[in-house]
């Protein structure tokens, strides 16, 4: 397992366009998910009259998610590819789950859009939406996979007409598209997902498979920086007692050390570590751990705590300065709003004291200074302060930390990156 570098590869894209079912296939034609198990979801399927969800099933394992047809929480699961050894997190589409989305896009080193090539399907609503946050969630490397090609009888037309669209949508929020992959697919069918397929002769690129080997490049190395690590969840084990779980994002972990728990400032002590399982001797960048820890109590942890070291613990804030994109919101947005702030594992209600400046979104310039409020499309400069204790950390210093997005009423209202704190006594 060590041998490989690790990646986190994110799916992403509408409710219906075919995500799960595009890993199941992965996992399935990669050999990561065995023949029986295949069977009984096929089994299982068809009694739940989902016909074409078995590999949907692979990922979905939630009871409600499989009667219901959608992907509420993120899914992790491993797999091996020539030159990686992948994390696929499968996050989910539908718009009442998006908080899960941010938390998976929060741990995301590549995203994979994918996009329904079915006529009348293609790019909706949410495709939009997930764009907008992988961008401002600091995802750069991004592929585009057009699923669903079985669907428009795998035809070239189709597969143009939405690569033309993708493109109107990516380049103005600022993505290179020169030598992103667009990929045509069938996932149901596995055509151009391991196998290369017969069906699209037109198409000359990689199989989706190839191409991650072949255009990702390496993952981000921040060993050399201090530790931080934010919690997805804490477990209570019998017997051995309290194990966080999270994933590194700078640093490295390794039993023996003394940790911090911010905000609650608990110290204890790793006992051991585990990566999909397996004890290792150091934890870094890019892996999803569960620790052991000794002294702590389970009460003052939980999922938005970050892990630090106690020479350099992770920043509490008190206010925090930021730059923010208002993706949309129906009226305008003034100082004393307090929407929900989700950043990295965290979502902790924020008001905005101070509408400091407005900027062109394209060229970072200050239009007006001190405005009265801010409405959908525009760019500013604001000064937070949280209601309860948030850990978040400035851009320059731990980008991985400084992103969040702003949901409101059910939906996103912006994103944004810190530009500066005023950490908390």
């Amino acid at each position: 397992m060590a041998q490989k570098p690790h990646i986190n590869l994110m799916t992403a894209g509408h409710v219906d366009a075919g995500k799960s079912t595009l890993i199941g296939r992965i996992l399935f034609d990669s050999g990561s998910v065995r023949e029986e198990e295949m069977r009984k979801l096929k089994e299982l399927a068809k009694e739940l009259k989902k016909e074409t969800f078995e590999f949907a099933f692979v990922m979905d394992t939630v009871k409600e998610e499989r009667e219901r047809g959608v992907t509420i929480d993120i899914m992790h699961r491993p797999f091996n590819t020539q030159k990686w050894y992948m994390t696929i997190i499968d996050a989910p589409g539908h718009r009442d789950f998006i908080k899960n989305l941010i938390t998976g896009a929060a741990q995301a080193d590549v995203a994979c859009l994918v996009i329904s090539g079915k006529p009348g399907e293609g790019i909706q609503e949410q495709t939009k939406e997930h764009a907008w946050l992988l961008r401002v969630l600091g995802i750069n490397q991004i592929m585009v996979v057009v699923n669903k090609m079985d669907a428009a009888n795998f035809d070239e037309k189709r597969f143009n007409e939405i690569k033309e669209e993708i493109l109107k949508l990516l380049k103005p929020i600022g993505y290179k598209t020169d030598d992103m992959p667009f990929i045509p697919v069938s996932a149901y069918t596995g055509d151009n997902v391991v196998k290369k397929s017969d069906k699209m002769p037109w198409y000359k690129g990689k199989t989706l498979i190839e191409t991650f080997d072949s255009w990702i490049v390496d993952p981000p190395k921040s060993l050399d920086k201090p530790l931080r690590m934010p919690l997805q969840d804490v477990y209570s084990i019998t017997g051995i007692g309290a194990v966080p779980v999270g994933r590194i994002e700078t640093g490295t972990l390794k039993p023996g050390e003394q940790v911090i728990f911010e905000p609650s400032g608990t110290t204890g002590e790793v006992k051991s570590i585990e990566v999909h399982h397996q004890q290792v001797d150091m934890a870094k960048p890019g892996d999803n751990v569960g620790f052991n820890v000794k002294g702590i109590d389970k009460k003052e942890i939980g999922r938005g705590t970050v892990v630090g070291k106690p020479d350099n613990p992770p920043s509490v804030v008190k206010e925090f300065t930021a730059q923010v994109v208002i993706l949309n919101h129906p009226s305008v947005i003034a100082a004393g709003y307090t929407p929900v702030f989700h950043a990295h594992t965290a979502s902790v209600a924020c008001t905005i004291e101070k509408i400091i400046a407005k900027i062109d979104p394209k060229t970072g310039q200050v239009v007006q200074e001190n405005p009265d409020f801010i409405k959908a499309g525009d760019a500013a400069k604001i000064l937070v302060k949280p209601l309860k204790p948030l850990v978040i950390e400035k851009q320059s210093e731990f980008p991985e930390l400084a992103r969040f997005a702003i949901r409101d009423m059910g939906q996103t209202v912006a994103a944004g990156v810190v530009l500066d704190i005023v950490k908390a006594k």
